[in-house]
């Protein structure tokens, strides 16, 4: 799985901050809607598309 993939995918900006041998060290940002598509694209990813207890997006509460 490349989350840094999923995240742009998700309309997030990634950014490269440095690269350390072979560690790279990025930053994620992006606005709340972003966010849940993000994790609505992780959630697509288990098994069944199931989600965990309790996981509710900001529309699903209103």
């Amino acid at each position: 799985m490349d989350i840094l993939k999923i995240a742009q995918e998700s309309g997030m900006q990634v950014m490269l901050n440095a690269r350390i041998g072979r560690e790279e060290y990025s930053s994620v940002t992006g606005s709340l809607q972003a966010l849940e598509r993000f994790a609505a694209a992780l959630f697509s990813l288990l098994p069944n598309g199931t989600q965990t207890a309790g996981a509710q997006t900001e529309q699903e509460q209103r």
